[in-house]
């Protein structure tokens, strides 16, 4: 709890976070994720959403790629990051087609496209053993993240006391095995959620 109470006084400050060492996921998804990555000798890492997990992560697999929509954000972080990691910026475009369009539902998002930032993934070559589903359009970035998951990998969807995240999730019920972690979770005054997802071996 002392990691968890000192975090509070860090949340806007990325230098001082990253000093804490510590992704913003509940402890227990935390907890489980270092020790997948520990079995790993050569992680393959790919996230939505950069930050302190961008910086948690590069200490811990061979390389991170951190998609990222804010350009001053990505700036900030990136200047953080060992050579190890990497941040692709994207930004949304404006919303012209609403029927193939895809959008974040977070207020002031919404008239904006997130279509090449959800598929970016699908640039890159080979399969990924961790992917981080932690930013803009969360529910539009799960599908593309199970087509670029190796078989034996893992998907950290974060925040899933959302509603709409946790039906996203609920789509894939028959093909995935769904951990839903909750509890204390750092820099933020109240419990969250964090999903540990798992394609189902045939």
């Amino acid at each position: 709890m002392g990691l968890w109470s000192r975090s509070l006084l860090s949340i806007y400050d990325l230098e001082d976070l990253a000093s804490l060492d510590v992704p913003w996921w509940t402890l227990e998804a935390v907890s489980q994720v270092e020790s997948f990555l520990k079995s790993r000798n050569d992680a393959q890492v790919f996230e939505w959403g950069s930050g302190a997990s961008s910086l948690w992560l590069a200490k811990r697999a061979a390389s991170v790629v951190s998609v990222e929509h804010d350009p001053s954000w990505a700036e900030a972080v990136e200047t953080l990051l060992p050579g190890n990691g990497r941040i692709v910026q994207i930004s949304a475009a404006p919303r012209n087609d609403p029927l193939i369009s895809l959008r974040s539902r977070k207020r002031g998002y919404e008239n904006l496209d997130f279509t090449t930032y959800a598929t970016s993934i699908n640039d890159l070559p080979g399969l990924f053993d961790l992917i981080v589903i932690d930013g803009r359009a969360r529910e539009g970035c799960l599908p593309h993240a199970l087509g670029k998951l190796k078989p034996d990998g893992l998907v950290v969807f974060d925040n899933v006391e959302r509603s709409r995240y946790r039906a996203a999730i609920s789509d894939y019920r028959g093909r995935v095995d769904i951990q839903w972690t909750k509890g204390v979770t750092p820099c933020l005054p109240y419990p969250s959620q964090t999903a540990l997802i798992r394609c189902k071996q045939e």
